[in-house]
């Protein structure tokens, strides 16, 4: 049996991260379901959105710059349609003030930041040099964006809770990383390998988490079950009723004795 190629290593894990990368696009349509449920997105934030926007641009302007990298294309393409989708939801069902501050974001990121970079890249770069300028950009953004759970797993850490850290979102960010990783590995881009090496590290620390604490939780749980169980028989048996029923009893023992007296007399 032949080997793979590297060519074709670099195919499969492109496509597999596409297909990972998808569902994680699709992690919080159960969020967007509520908001158009209650008919407002009051309570939820839109900067995740906005930042997953912004980043699904870069990739693919870089895809664009380098030569031969559609599955880069492909998915940040279907991540911009679909982040943009969510915001415009957010947008529709937001109170005025979130709906005014997410606008900012979008201005000042999405439409400001991203059209200063094209114009340095396009105006003030050599072409030879524009892929790395733009691969450097979105290696740096990257590595921004898989240290942001550091904050969660403080959280998780503080509050000994993984209520905030879904184990099933870590899983599919942890997956995803790995398999961009290698694609990145066998196509020989550091700019696209090296920011997911820190997304997998972080992802394995998040799962661990997860486990500890939440076998914590489950301990918890069971040790607060047992002592509600605990303090219902000992209210059962200190209440009113318990104490009339141990009266009656005594009350017909020293009836008995009496009795037995009398007739002894």
């Amino acid at each position: 049996m032949a080997l793979l190629s590297v060519h074709q290593l670099a195919f499969i894990f492109g496509l597999l991260g596409n297909i990972v990368g998808f569902l994680v696009f699709l992690a919080p349509v159960p969020t967007f379901y509520t908001i158009y449920k209650k008919k407002s997105s009051e309570g939820y934030h839109s900067i995740p959105y906005v930042i997953a926007l912004c980043s699904a641009m870069l990739l693919l302007y870089y895809g664009f710059l380098k030569s031969d990298a559609i599955l880069i294309i492909t998915i940040n393409s279907i991540g911009c349609a679909i982040e943009i989708t969510y915001i415009v939801l957010y947008l529709i069902f937001a109170p005025e003030k979130e709906k005014r501050f997410t606008i900012k974001l979008i201005l000042f990121f999405n439409i400001g930041a991203f059209s200063l970079l094209m114009v340095v890249v396009n105006f003030l770069i050599k072409p030879p040099h524009r892929v790395t300028a733009v691969g450097w950009v979105c290696a740096a953004y990257n590595l921004a964006v898989f240290a942001a759970p550091l904050s969660i797993m403080r959280k998780v850490i503080k509050t000994k809770s993984v209520e905030y850290m879904p184990f099933t979102l870590s899983f599919f960010l942890t997956l995803c990383a790995t398999t961009w990783f290698f694609y990145g590995f066998f196509v020989k881009d550091m700019f696209i390998a090296l920011p997911n090496v820190l997304g997998f590290l972080f992802g394995i620390v998040q799962m661990i988490l997860y486990m500890v604490y939440k076998s914590k939780q489950g301990k918890q749980a069971n040790q607060k079950q047992q002592d509600q169980y605990t303090d219902m028989k000992l209210s059962s048996m200190e209440s009113p009723k318990f104490y009339t029923k141990e009266m009656q009893m005594s009350q017909d023992v020293h009836r008995h004795n009496n009795e037995s007296n009398a007739n002894n007399v």
